[in-house]
């Protein structure tokens, strides 16, 4: 039996599946100041009668960090930087910064030493600031974390207790100021995230469940509940990734969509290419920080089933602000007298960008997309008479009939949503991995079919495609299609390893440290080859996989970049530099297989 769960902004999902069907689903409100507490509602009404022991596998979405982010919640952070020669410090836009002497080059050499007097004046300032977690960055960190190393403990020292996190630790890749904003992220939301994780361990034992327990991530993998401790910003963004996955889960091996997930309170789209969702290639965007990331190239506008909808004097556009997703917001421009049939001057109807709270039809206070779908029998959701009501309000200020209205009001919906997705596609077409699949198609063309999921979709999904000239598909299970990503995603890993045959080493830049390169890894290290060095990246993926405890997934391991340069001096190759790249990718586990038969 598997659980998985999804923090949604206005539902947490859950569902149990058992030999490959949904045996039961389950819907809560979510009350966004106490996450924990809709969780585990919806983790008790979908086990309440099954035995803890037959569970082999839990698994949860969280909206966690993205909140902290997005509500300004997260815990201030000092940022000591070290970026060395060729960057000018005022460019970095960061708050509470301290630039520090010091400086690692691209081979890893120190070519500048650090002045410890410096680092221990600036830990004073940081003292009489009140600030007690502190992100430690140098540039180039990746190949040598030796002086993030001894910031550290040079702060430790003149800061008793407080919080330190280092750059190499967080991310392997190159990009500096990308490392800075996610390393910052990571110090500024870890101690919270420690607290949820620990509340979720110890409900999971009151409850007797001791099956293993799975956060997943913006990338659409899972990883172990513990070992996400130290990596706490991979989970931004994993609500949009578990419908990425669910739509996977739901449908044909292979095929290539573009998928709607229409909650209550946003809209969140993504992009299946041949069975892969595509990956932001630069990484996920917090606005206004770039991150490194790694995450589904998705998008978050403020559309859904519970959008508030308001009459409003016409104007010749309506500007709507998509909010945050992958790597870039939207800004999708509406033409509202195509949309509603109001001339310049009229009264028209708005949807969003705001969510008041539930529909009118189940108690709410403002008529939303929910009650026109009720009017409109495209849902048996909520009272009939409410809804009636609501829409009738509406409708009152536009002088249209109750159904008439409730068509404008959806017509609208899906107009917006239809917008976005094609607004994205400017953005998707960029991606090297769309490229690739538009030269395999042997044509420059989306894809025709637009996959629903979510509480929202029936109704408004077929009215999306149709503005897109496309084919619409809500598979069974679609309105829990986010739970069943999240029940049914397998782990992701990635792996960077840096080598250098003339000084005799190499890297992992996700594990920190440098490693002597002997013999036993390579027979001739002078004369090392690329196979060689992606034979030794595979290796030491193998051993992060076990000791991350998914070692099963291991074989599952790709190449996804593979680079090597000469270095030459006085006319003659004295070395080369290797930089290997692989990963497990994101899939579903093996006892799932897609269209829902085990």
């Amino acid at each position: 039996m598997l659980i998985g769960i999804d923090v949604g902004g206005t539902t947490t999902d859950a569902v149990l599946i058992h030999d490959g069907k949904v045996k039961s689903s389950a819907k809560v409100p979510t009350e966004p100041q106490n996450l924990l507490k809709s969780l585990l509602s919806a983790l008790d009404a979908v086990s309440r009668d099954v035995s803890p022991e037959k569970l082999k596998r839990v698994v949860f979405s969280t909206t966690v960090i993205t909140n902290l982010i997005a509500e300004g919640k997260t815990d201030p952070v000092a940022l000591l930087l070290i970026p060395g020669p060729g960057m000018n410090p005022a460019g970095y836009d960061f708050p509470n910064r301290f630039v520090l002497k010091g400086a690692v080059d691209y081979r890893g050499r120190e070519i500048r030493d650090l002045d410890e007097k410096e680092i221990l004046e600036t830990a004073a300032r940081i003292r009489e600031e009140g600030i007690s977690r502190v992100a430690v960055v140098s540039k180039f960190c990746q190949r040598n974390p030796v002086q993030e190393l001894r910031v550290r403990e040079l702060v430790e020292e003149a800061l008793p207790g407080s919080k330190v996190e280092l750059g190499h630790r967080v991310s392997g890749k190159l990009n500096f100021p990308r490392r800075i904003a996610t390393t910052m992220l990571s110090a500024a939301t870890k101690e919270q995230y420690l607290a949820f994780l620990n509340e979720i361990l110890k409900a999971l034992s009151e409850r007797n469940i001791k099956a293993p327990v799975y956060i997943l991530k913006a990338d659409g993998g899972t990883l172990p509940l513990e070992k996400s401790s130290s990596l706490p910003v991979e989970t931004i963004f994993s609500g949009p990734a578990a419908s990425t996955m669910g739509a996977l889960a739901l449908t044909s091996e292979g095929e290539s969509s573009i998928v709607a997930d229409i909650g209550g309170t946003t809209t969140d789209l993504a992009l299946i290419l041949s069975g892969k969702p595509l990956i932001a290639s630069k990484g996920a965007k917090l606005p206004p920080y770039l991150t490194h990331v790694r995450a589904f190239a998705v998008r978050s506008l403020p559309v859904g089933g519970d959008s508030a909808v308001r009459v409003v004097e016409n104007e010749s556009r309506l500007r709507i602000d998509a909010g945050v997703g992958g790597e870039t917001g939207i800004e999708a421009e509406i033409e509202t007298g195509t949309e509603t049939g109001a001339e310049e001057g009229q009264k028209k109807i708005s949807v969003g960008p705001d969510r008041a709270g539930p529909a009118y039809c189940l108690g709410g206070p403002e008529t939303t997309p929910t009650d026109a779908l009720r009017v409109l029998g495209l849902s048996e959701i909520g009272d009939l008479a409410l809804a009636e009501e609501a829409v009738a309000r509406v409708g009152s200020g536009l002088g249209k009939t109750g159904k008439e209205t409730a068509e404008l009001i959806l017509d609208m919906a899906s107009g917006l949503v239809a917008s976005a997705v094609r607004d994205m596609f400017l953005e998707w077409e960029q991606e090297p991995a769309y490229r690739i699949w538009e030269v395999l198609q042997e044509k420059k063309a989306m894809p025709k079919k637009v996959i629903g999921v979510g509480g929202g979709a029936r109704g408004l999904i077929e009215r999306v495609a149709e503005k897109l000239g496309a084919e619409a598909l809500i598979p069974e299970h679609a309105e829990v299609g986010n739970a069943m990503g999240a029940a049914l995603a397998r782990p992701t890993l990635t792996l960077n390893l840096h080598v250098d045959t003339e000084r005799k080493e190499y890297s992992v830049a996700e594990e920190g440290g440098i490693v002597r390169l002997h013999t036993t890894d390579i027979k001739n290290i002078n004369n090392m080859r690329s196979g060689e060095a992606e034979a030794l990246a595979a290796k030491l993926l193998r051993a992060r996989a076990e000791s991350f405890g998914i070692s099963e997934y291991a074989g599952e391991a790709e190449l996804t970049g593979s680079e090597v340069f000469n270095m030459v001096r006085n006319w003659s190759t004295v070395g080369r530099l290797f930089d290997v790249s692989m990963q497990i990718p994101a899939g579903l586990i093996p006892e799932w297989k897609r269209g829902g038969k085990a």
